[in-house]
Order: structure tokens, then sequence, then C-alpha cells
């Protein structure tokens, strides 16, 4: 028995090849170390089968079935999806979004009540990352066919969100447009995702000027 210990100790910390592939499956999940995966895994094998098989499903389905809604590009179960089907909504307005994090945290304050575009990433020369990785000539398109009187440009307050930001801006300037950008009640280098509700609705409610908000950061 303590040749057996040794020889798959050496080898792996894991008694089992089976709980090992899907620890290491776990941890590959952003903020998931292997410890937290093998807390995990071990969690469902102390689940009833049904359980366990309820959740890869539903994890499969959703990679197979979900849809991105075509004119916002939200995740949705239809093409369009509620918020853009929703006819009470403000179609003239329409905030700009990185992900749908940020969408799900607007929609918690219950102050915006316009539609989304959502960007799927921001600029980031860094990680290679350029404008035409993200969504912004869909969003130049939408403007182009005059429906939207007022652009909220709602990104994260680090300088990958002010260059996109800014980026926007000047590609939107040839349309008649408003853009505007959500008051600093959101911290420089904040996620937009993390800001309390109250702060996150009243940096929306109290958006200002794109260029005047962009001239008294130049001085």
């Amino acid at each position: 028995m303590n040749a057996h210990i040794s020889h798959y100790s050496m080898n792996s910390p894991y008694p089992s090849t089976l709980l090992e592939n899907a620890v290491n499956e776990f941890a590959k999940l952003p903020g998931i170390g292997k410890k937290s995966a093998l807390r995990l895994v071990l969690h469902l094998l102390r689940q009833d089968e049904v359980k366990v098989v309820n959740f890869a499903e539903a994890i499969v389905k959703l990679k197979q079935e979900v849809k991105y809604c075509k004119k916002c590009n939200n995740i949705s179960d239809t093409d369009l999806c509620e918020i853009c089907a929703d006819g009470s909504r403000n179609k003239s307005l329409v905030c700009v979004v990185e992900n749908i994090k940020e969408v799900m945290a607007i929609e918690r304050t219950g102050q915006f009540k316009g539609l989304y575009h959502v960007l799927g990433g921001i600029i980031s020369p860094i990680d290679g990352i350029g404008p035409s990785d993200i969504e912004i000539a869909s969003l130049e398109e939408r403007v182009k066919i005059g429906e939207i009187e007022e652009l909220v440009l709602a990104l994260s307050a680090t300088m990958e969100g002010d260059t996109t930001n800014f980026y926007i801006f000047r590609k939107l300037q040839p349309h008649n447009v408003k853009v505007s950008i959500i008051a600093r009640g959101v911290s420089i280098g904040d996620e937009i995702e993390y800001a309390d509700e109250v702060t996150l609705g009243r940096s929306i409610l109290n958006r200002t000027p794109f260029d005047e908000s962009y001239k008294l950061a130049s001085k």
C-alpha cells in the first residue's frame, strides 16, 4: 500500500485520472485555481447524478443555443433581445458598453430606459485588440440609420476605456448624433460592473457631453 501511495504521489497528486482531468478543466475558468477547482469537483461528486447531469446539460445547451441580439449584440435566447424588443424603451437613446456584465449592472439601477450597444471588448493595443476587433462598425451603421439621437459612452474609466471612448467620438463626429459620457462618479480605474447601483445610476443621469469632458481632461 505504501508503495502504491508513493507511486501516484510521484506522478500526480490525484488518486484518479478522471478527478485530475475534471480539476484541470475547472482550473481553466477565470479566477479559479487548482485548490478551488478541486473543491468544486469534489462538491459535484457528492451531488446526486441528476443534479450533475442537469449542470452539465445547462452548460452545453448554453454554448450550443445562446444567441447574440442582431441589433445590439447582447446575449439573448432569440434573434432580438428582450430590451431591443421592448416597445416602451427609448430607441433614440443608446448606451455603449463593453459587455453583457455592464448591461446587467446598468439595468439593475433602473435609471436607464434606452437601448444598448455591446462592443464585445475595448481597444487595447497591448493585447492586440484594435477597432476592427470589436463592434464599432455595427455601432456606426446603427447611427447612420438616423434613429439614434444620443449615445451614452459607459465604458470603464481605464486607459483602454478612455481610448475606446475617444475613438468612437472621433469616428461618429461626421454624423448628427450627440455623444455623452457617464459622470465620473465611477472612479478612475474602476470597472463598471463593480460600481454600486446608486453611484452607477447617478453617473448615468448626470452624464455630460463627451467634448466637454474631453476638454476638461486635456487641461
